[in-house]
């Protein structure tokens, strides 16, 4: 039971599944005589409800739904005429099931119904192949996926998890808050607040956020909703180690009117964030002025360190990290404004259009700039999509081939059971088929005891049927194959006469895909995202640490503000994005200490934003001691990372020699940059990090 009394997450939609499944099945059997209707009505619902998993309540899962029915046609169309020869079903399975699990490159989303969708193409090579039937195929799909999204729209409806959206609100308001308290005496945050920050952009993390609110689209609302997400830690990260000034000293302008600036900021992003509708003018407008009112504050800020006249070392990192806050703080509003309005946003001329290069992009390039990035060896998805087309093709040339009587259990086997590590697949093989083998046994006794009678049958199928989405999501794969034998064994007594020889079938077939699978499993990228991860932010991680070096090196070296070729970074960081995606949802043992990936991505963007920011300004040579200090610091923190996770102690990035106490500005910001990159890699890296 769920909170209250109410029924679980599970419970709503197996009962959504069976009430949908069945409805459709038995007006399209006994009200219609139509059993090819019938049959595609009730897979279509199993495929879209009990094997997809579509992240969201019922109503978003509808809405999902609605827009995947074409493709579902598609699928069944195209499928329908490649599965009367057994060539053309293997090539089609091979570039078709590749293309829809590559999909899951677009996000949970798209990853949740790709399984579901292949199990709509598999589905007409369960002889007889007759494409003469079509239309009835695709009437029976129809009208299942009709009753589906009914019954996920109304019937016991979900409470929706708070958006990304109101979450990037909450994280903006208590942005505020701080900056507020950092602009007055004593000019340091309060214990409470010290805390809110830190936990604010906690909230943000990707895995703390379901499924359905997880900003992981091409797209660029969901590109910008997840660039404000990364905004926002930052933006909180830096008030929460904001130098306080020397004791007795008062912050010198125009830091507390930057300070301010950056609140009012702040507070009109939460409030376009939670604006009613992606329009609202009265909310865009405030936050507009509020977000020029902070640039333009910024501008005299960075005027008034401009005539490079040295500084104190307490001065010079306290407007560095002032003048960090606000960039992060003007990069959260332009985010949020972006993802509230899309492409009718109006960002700033002087935005930064490497940070926001999606910004007015079209759906369909900003959908092939996410597959491009994708389309090799090194990428997870690209990866799991290999594996599971050979899986497929090869089930159905077994299926063709050795003529099974029921060849596409063989495929959804192989659907079903293989997973994204050779261990994972081994494990969930051996309880697959010993669900299987005693789900079998059972089957071959009602079977016997019941014999032709199908009224039996279909009184019997939704309770079966409850039981099974009920219980195999909770008690894991071999209980779903188990009472998945059952449900199809009484599905298929209601279409023609069978005898026990219909479990001796479904045992075979499930025994050759999991065969099938196992061995791909092994051949193919065994170890998963664990392996790839570990690469993946080596890579980098490494890019990163280049970055570091070559911007600290144009700072020092001066000369006009420039915009480094960081391509290379931007694309290892999008790999390591995916494979900790991957990571997510794959097991792991429990390890005390283990590292935050999150948060070693974090430290990319990071080096990212900060060396655009500090190559952008431009300025005279540093004086030789500075540059070599600062060369030296930024090898440290470069050597630190390449060395990361956890292969260098917090030291290493400590120079010989004190910091010059007299320094430009721009020492100051790049030292203030490289300080909270070396904070950054000490929080991932430190024992007992959170995962």
């Amino acid at each position: 039971m769920g909170v209250h009394g109410g029924p679980t997450g599970t419970t709503r939609r197996a009962l959504r599944t069976t009430l949908a499944a069945c409805a459709a099945f038995f007006v399209c059997l006994y009200g219609l005589d139509r059993p090819v209707a019938a049959t595609y009505a009730l897979f279509g619902v199993v495929s879209m409800a009990a094997l997809s998993h579509v992240p969201g309540t019922g109503r978003q899962r509808a809405a999902a739904l609605v827009r995947t029915a074409p493709v579902a046609w598609a699928l069944v169309t195209v499928g329908s005429y490649l599965a009367v020869r057994t060539w053309s079903a293997v090539a089609g399975m091979l570039v078709i099931g590749f293309l829809l699990a590559f999909a899951a490159a677009a996000g949970p989303r798209a990853a949740g119904a790709a399984p579901g969708l292949q199990l709509l193409y598999i589905l007409p090579c369960f002889p007889p192949y007759a494409p003469d039937t079509l239309v009835e195929r695709l009437a029976g799909v129809t009208f299942g996926l009709a009753l589906l999204v009914l019954a996920e729209a109304f019937v016991l409806p979900e409470r929706r998890a708070p958006a990304y959206r109101e979450l990037a609100a909450r994280a903006a308001v208590t942005a505020a808050r701080c900056a507020v308290e950092l602009e007055r005496e004593p000019y340091r945050l309060s214990p409470a607040s010290a805390l809110a920050a830190p936990a604010a952009g906690e909230s943000l993390r990707p895995f703390r956020v379901t499924e359905a609110e997880r900003p992981a689209g091409p797209g660029l609302r969901d590109r910008a909703l997840s660039h404000a997400g990364l905004a926002a830690r930052t933006l909180l990260n830096r008030l929460v180690n904001l130098p306080a000034p020397p004791p007795g000293e008062r912050p010198p302008d125009p830091e507390p009117e930057l300070l301010s600036a950056l609140a009012r900021c702040a507070t009109g992003t939460a409030a376009l964030l939670r604006g009613p509708d992606a329009i609202d003018p009265a909310r865009t407008a405030d936050a507009h002025d509020a977000h020029d009112a902070l640039r333009r504050v910024r501008a005299r800020a960075r005027a008034a360190g401009a005539d490079e006249r040295p500084t104190t070392a307490a001065r010079g990192l306290r407007r560095a990290a002032t003048l960090e806050a606000a960039d992060a703080a003007l990069a959260f509003a332009t985010a949020a404004e972006l993802a509230v309005r899309g492409r009718r946003a109006d960002p700033p001329a002087e935005t930064d259009p490497g940070r926001f290069w999606y910004a007015g992009q079209r759906a369909p390039r900003l959908w092939w700039h996410r597959l491009a990035a994708h389309a090799g060896p090194r990428s997870v998805h690209f990866q799991n999509a290999v594996r599971i087309s050979l899986a497929l093709a090869a089930a159905r040339t077994v299926a063709g081939v050795e003529s099974l009587p029921h060849g596409f259990w063989a495929m959804l086997a192989v659907l079903s059971l293989t997973r994204t590590t050779a261990a994972q697949t081994r494990a969930t093989v051996r309880l697959a088929l010993t669900g299987t083998l005693v789900g079998a046994l059972v089957t071959a006794a009602l079977l016997t005891l019941v014999g032709g009678r199908t009224t039996v049958y279909a009184v019997a199928l939704p309770f079966v049927m409850l039981v099974a989405f009920t219980v195999g999501p909770v008690r894991g794969v071999g209980w779903s194959q188990g009472m998945f034998t059952l449900v199809v064994s009484f599905v298929f007594a209601q279409l023609a006469p069978v005898t026990w020889r219909l479990a001796e079938v479904r045992i075979m077939d499930v025994v050759i895909g999991s065969l099938i699978g196992t061995v791909f499993g092994l051949l193919a990228w065994p170890r998963g995202a664990q392996e790839e991860l570990h690469r993946a932010v080596a890579l980098m991680l490494a890019r990163a640490a280049d970055t570091v070096e070559a911007a600290t090196a144009g700072v020092a070296a001066g000369g006009p503000g420039t915009v480094p070729d960081d391509r290379p970074l931007q694309l290892a960081l999008s790999l390591a994005e995916s494979a900790f995606a991957q990571h997510q949802s794959e097991p792991r043992p429990a390890v005390g200490g283990a590292t935050d990936w999150q948060a070693a991505i974090l430290t990319g963007h990071h080096v990212l934003w900060g060396s655009r920011r500090l190559l952008g300004r431009g300025g005279r040579p540093l004086a030789g001691a500075e540059g070599r200090w600062l060369r030296e610091r930024a090898g440290a923190v470069a050597a630190l990372m390449r060395g990361a996770p956890g292969a260098a102690p917090a030291e290493a990035v400590r120079t010989g020699t004190a910091a010059p106490d007299l320094a430009p500005p721009r020492f100051f910001a790049t030292l203030a940059w490289l300080d909270s990159l070396t904070r950054d890699v000490e929080r991932w890296t430190a024992p007992g990090a959170p995962r």
